[in-house]
């Protein structure tokens, strides 16, 4: 798995193909509502106010998601843009995927949305996963779906 490496795809909802969307919403069903036993509406109207990042390990002609978020618009989830529905499926975990991803969601930000910050709703047991990309916690730990959360917050790169 450590000589995979990740072709990526960015776009917004109207531009994903039907098979790539399918992959993302069968990924994201089974880490958010199978893995972590919590049903949910993973369809929550912030899809198609989104940029998707997909990232694909691709070997002998074929590919698979291996790793997935979304960059939500402001004013949709929070006042500020958002990075959200954050995955790797559990075949591609410890490949360290989840970091690649989560600095190419970073740059992106950056790039589509200059001088704002970004806030997140973030699983609490990930705090310091997030932390290292600079994200600040500012809020007290609460329940979404069952699931401790915090809301965290990352500055706007001059």
């Amino acid at each position: 798995m450590n000589s995979v490496s990740l072709v990526w795809q960015f776009a917004r909802f109207n531009d994903l193909p039907l098979d790539d969307w399918y992959a993302v919403s069968r990924e994201r069903i089974d880490v958010f509502v199978i893995e972590q036993n919590c049903p949910f509406q993973d369809l929550d109207g912030a899809d198609q106010h989104s940029w998707h990042l997909l990232g694909w390990a691709e070997s002998n002609g074929a590919r698979e998601l291996a790793a997935y978020c979304r960059l939500v618009d402001a004013g949709i989830k929070f006042a500020h843009p958002s990075i959200g529905r954050v995955i790797t499926p559990q075949k591609f975990r410890l490949a360290g995927f989840g970091r690649q991803l989560m600095a190419e969601a970073c740059e992106r930000h950056d790039a589509l949305y200059p001088g704002l910050p970004n806030r997140i709703g973030a699983q609490a047991r990930l705090e310091k996963f997030y932390q290292s990309f600079g994200f600040v916690t500012d809020s007290a730990p609460y329940m979404e779906d069952g699931i401790p959360h915090l809301e965290m917050q990352r500055q706007a790169k001059p």
